[in-house]
């Protein structure tokens, strides 16, 4: 008898989801059930997903998040219930108020700012033209915004009548995206709908979706990185998917993006501010302080100064090292970034400013243009970037060798160019303006950081070197 009822409950528990299937226990809205009913037919790999997502445990379905009020801009009615496309920011602080606040005031939910600033008109006039046409925008728009720079960054999504949104700025999930309710970010960004993993959010390619290619390349770095090769080899022991994630008790064998930037430790909680923990902003010609960049974007980490960021950051890193290891990793990331903002970013600048009034005026209608964008924003951010998290190859050979390569080759020769063309010429306000370029140029040329160039290196450094180099073959040379 107790072998039977052995058996008996054996299969009880094998056979416990055919008896007892899980909708069958979830209090689900009514709504919800509707939505399901259809679309488990029409897009069953959505609720597919949904049904294996925390938000189905916690009985959130369909019309807790796509519900709407009737004077919604984007509201309409769907069967017999009124909601919208877009699940905003907004909607999601209704349970995530938290997250949602961190987010809002974080660098990732201005990402839309990007509309008005020069990378936009690449993509925008450089690049494109007006040959897309959508309701709303009958006069054009350049599809390679639209499949680009907004994809990342975020368009302004448009209502173009009975919760209609224009194709040309949805589907959208870019980070920065402006909703129709008015507020700005897409969460489903990072927690891809409709499952919105978590395991998935902690990965790095979650981050690599947009951080990665010539100007920013993150995601390359991270996998050049002793941190990436970590998280390949060990992935199977980093508890992607654990309900807390707290780094030296839930996990040690590598450090993630989300690890470092927003993840718990024993001493800090999860932050959806990513810039809390970051104390240069690499994005600009010269690198600045982030708390500068906050105050120019008027948001609140303005009173929140670049040491405690720092000190957020450490807080991260000595989980797994010294305090005297993260000391000198910081020291050498922060000669990096002032090696590139003095010897080139700093005096770049200045002898493009006096340059500008010599080209044309159309931006990137001068080669000059095209030399000294691709000199900070794609070389120069790559070398910072890459020592901020310790990718070697990114920092010399695609960063400060590509500087300096392009610096002396190209931008320098341009400008004598322009310089000497002006001089000739009978306006006598251009020909001042390039005598002014030319004694720049002179000037950097014969500053200690560039007469080299010039073939003017001290004496004594030669033969410094030259010692050197003889020491270095007698012990390693045999």
């Amino acid at each position: 008898m107790k072998l039977l009822i052995t058996c008996f409950t054996a299969c009880l528990i094998i056979f416990q989801p055919l008896l007892s299937p899980a909708e069958e226990t979830r209090k689900i809205s009514k709504e919800t059930s509707e939505c399901v009913e259809c679309h488990k037919d029409t897009s069953p790999v959505i609720v597919g997903q949904w049904k294996e997502s925390k938000h189905y445990s916690y009985e959130v379905g369909c019309y807790e998040c796509h519900g709407a009020g009737k004077d919604d801009i984007d509201a309409f009615e769907h069967g017999s219930a009124i909601i919208s496309v877009i699940v905003s920011p907004k909607d999601c602080a209704r349970c995530h108020k938290k997250e949602v606040g961190e987010f809002n005031v974080s660098h990732h939910s201005k990402g839309a700012r990007i509309l008005g600033s020069q990378d936009n008109l690449l993509a925008e006039v450089v690049e494109g033209n007006r040959m897309m046409k959508t309701p709303a925008f009958p006069e054009g728009v350049s599809s390679a915004a639209v499949s680009g720079c907004w994809q990342c960054h975020g368009s302004e999504v448009k209502v173009i009548g009975d919760g209609r949104l224009d194709p040309a700025t949805w589907p959208n999930t870019g980070i920065g995206r402006i909703n129709p309710d008015g507020s700005e970010g897409s969460c489903s960004a990072c927690h891809t709908r409709h499952a919105f993993s978590v395991e998935q959010a902690r990965n790095p390619e979650n981050c690599g979706r947009c951080h990665m290619g010539p100007d920013h390349p993150q995601m390359e770095i991270y996998d050049e990185s002793k941190h990436g090769i970590a998280f390949r080899a060990h992935k199977e022991r980093m508890n992607l998917a654990g309900e807390k994630w707290v780094l030296g008790e839930d996990y040690n064998a590598a450090p993630t993006c989300a690890t470092c930037h927003m993840s718990a430790t024993k001493d800090q909680n999860v932050t959806h501010d990513v810039g809390m923990r970051i104390s240069w902003n690499n994005r600009p010609v010269i690198s600045i302080r982030p708390e500068v960049s906050d105050a120019k974007m008027g948001l609140a980490g303005k009173d929140i100064d670049h040491k405690k960021r720092r000190s957020n950051m450490k807080n991260v890193c000595t989980n797994c090292h010294n305090g005297n290891y993260v000391d000198a990793f910081y020291l050498q990331y922060d000669n990096l970034v002032n090696l590139y903002n003095e010897k080139f970013a700093r005096p770049g600048k200045e002898l493009m400013e006096l340059a500008k009034p010599l080209l044309k005026p159309a931006q990137f209608s001068n080669k000059m243009d095209f030399i000294w964008f691709e000199l900070w924003h794609h070389e120069g951010r790559r070398a910072r970037h890459g020592a901020s998290m310790m990718g070697p190859d990114y920092t010399h050979w695609h960063g400060t060798y590509e500087v300096a390569k392009r610096f002396y080759t190209e931008f320098i020769p341009e400008l004598e160019d322009i310089s000497a063309a002006n001089m000739r010429s009978k306006d006598k306000s251009r020909a001042k303006q390039a005598r002014k370029l030319k004694d720049k140029i002179d000037e950097v040329l014969n500053s200690e950081d560039h007469k080299w160039f010039l073939n003017k290196t001290d004496p004594e450094e030669v033969a410094r070197r030259k010692k050197a180099q003889e020491e270095f073959l007698k012990r390693y040379g045999k």
